[in-house]
């Protein structure tokens, strides 16, 4: 498991599959770590060079103090495929994720093949949002947001069902750090790619959770208008689709993919 300096942050990165595979990025959401992709990583890396990583602030990478800019987390992904020596790869992004691929289809095209964008917006709700978020986390820690972020994030079925995934992710966010977790936020509140997106020529499929209230679907279908040529799917699912959907998910990678 490699670690990947950063401008001075360390990226904690997994890699999982054949060195000669075509390589795919996978990139977490705000809250989470690489282990999120678990189930993603196993199902691919008969196929590709699956690179997973934690956004900074996150899991076992650095989290150097805040705020960070969209331009710095799409900086990190460069920095780990120069490392790696990767000249061009596909590229998943789940929400946080999603608005990193966003930012590197538009700033570094020529070192990406493909990108998924899931479960994300170009602009994600509002900047007090966001400021009240950073405030609580900064003042209260990770546990003031976790019980809503549950909520928004799985739906009313999962819940009843006490889905697997629910009580893995409650652990991911209790052990990330709350200046990373604030950082990041800081990120997402000042990003809008809503006109910058209208440039990307990469081929693209939007993924969009029916179900999600955090990035609503109003957000996936906006992307798609926006990206000329870009494809959508749709899972009935919350916003981490590919926790609750998780074969459903890997499917639409593939068949995208292939």
């Amino acid at each position: 498991m490699p670690v990947i300096d950063a401008d001075g942050c360390k990226i904690n990165v997994q890699i999982d599959g054949p060195q000669d595979a075509p390589a795919l990025v996978l990139s977490n959401s705000l809250g989470t770590n690489l282990s999120m992709w678990d189930d993603q990583a196993k199902a691919l890396s008969g196929e590709f060079r699956v690179i997973r990583y934690d956004q900074r602030g996150h899991g076992k990478s650095g989290a150097p103090k805040g705020p960070y800019t969209i331009d710095r987390l799409g900086q990190d992904v460069i920095a780990i495929l120069d490392n790696l020596k990767i000249a061009k790869a596909h590229f998943v992004g789940l929400s946080m994720g999603g608005s990193t691929g966003m930012w590197l289809a538009r700033m570094a095209p020529g070192r990406f093949t493909k990108i998924i964008l899931s479960n994300t917006g170009a602009r994600i709700s509002t900047q007090d949002v966001w400021n009240a978020r950073i405030a609580s986390v900064l003042s209260k820690g990770m546990t003031a947001v976790i019980d809503t972020t549950l909520e928004r994030w799985f739906s009313n079925d999962s819940h009843k069902r006490n889905l697997p995934a629910i009580s893995a992710v409650r652990k991911m966010l209790m052990t990330t750090p709350a200046h990373g977790y604030a950082g990041c936020s800081a990120a997402i509140r000042d990003c809008d790619q809503r006109w910058g997106i209208g440039a990307v020529k990469l081929p693209t499929l939007v993924i969009i959770g029916t179900l999600d209230p955090g990035t609503p679907p109003a957000g996936g279908e906006e992307i798609a208008s926006r990206i000329r040529g870009a494809k959508v799917a749709r899972l009935e699912a919350a916003h981490l689709s590919n926790l609750e959907k998780s074969e459903a998910f890997t499917a639409e990678v593939q068949k995208f993919l292939a």
